[in-house]
């Protein structure tokens, strides 16, 4: 007897590189930490690339009023999962190490995920953060699995 495919095998997201940003936001609606209690927004996607943001609110502050770096590296992550899944299926953050280089001084977070190297199973990726006036404000690296 033939088993079911796997819904995300044939998801748009995972089968074209270039997906719309309808069909981004329908592939990772599930996603709720990112999109939902971190309040993080896909712009852009494709396949080894992508751009997602957050509007900094209260709930993003650490207790001395600053933008936590939990919140910084949750976008980070989204961005990484936009751009590692999109064209190629289910991956996974392996091993990632972010360094926070200043505080943003704009409410505005802008995460843009970039592949370094595509493997079959490792790929590596860049994540740039800025504010939303361009300064920076953390760089992540990180070892991507991609489960197959």
């Amino acid at each position: 007897m033939a088993q079911p495919q796997n819904p995300i095998a044939v998801d748009p997201v995972v089968q074209t590189d270039n997906p719309t940003l309808e069909q981004l936001n329908s592939f990772f609606e599930n996603d709720r930490f990112a999109s939902e209690a971190a309040r993080c927004r896909i712009v852009e996607g494709r396949r080894g690339f992508s751009v997602v943001e957050m509007e900094v609110g209260e709930v993003h502050l650490n207790a001395q009023g600053h933008v936590m770096g939990g919140a910084i590296f949750t976008l980070a992550d989204y961005a990484l999962a936009v751009a590692s899944v999109t064209g190629r299926g289910p991956c996974v953050n392996a091993s990632s190490s972010i360094q926070f280089l200043s505080s943003p001084k704009s409410p505005k977070l802008i995460a843009t995920g970039r592949v370094v190297r595509e493997g079959n199973r490792l790929s590596f990726y860049e994540v740039e953060v800025v504010d939303g006036d361009g300064r920076p404000v953390a760089k992540m690296e990180v070892t991507a699995y991609s489960i197959k």
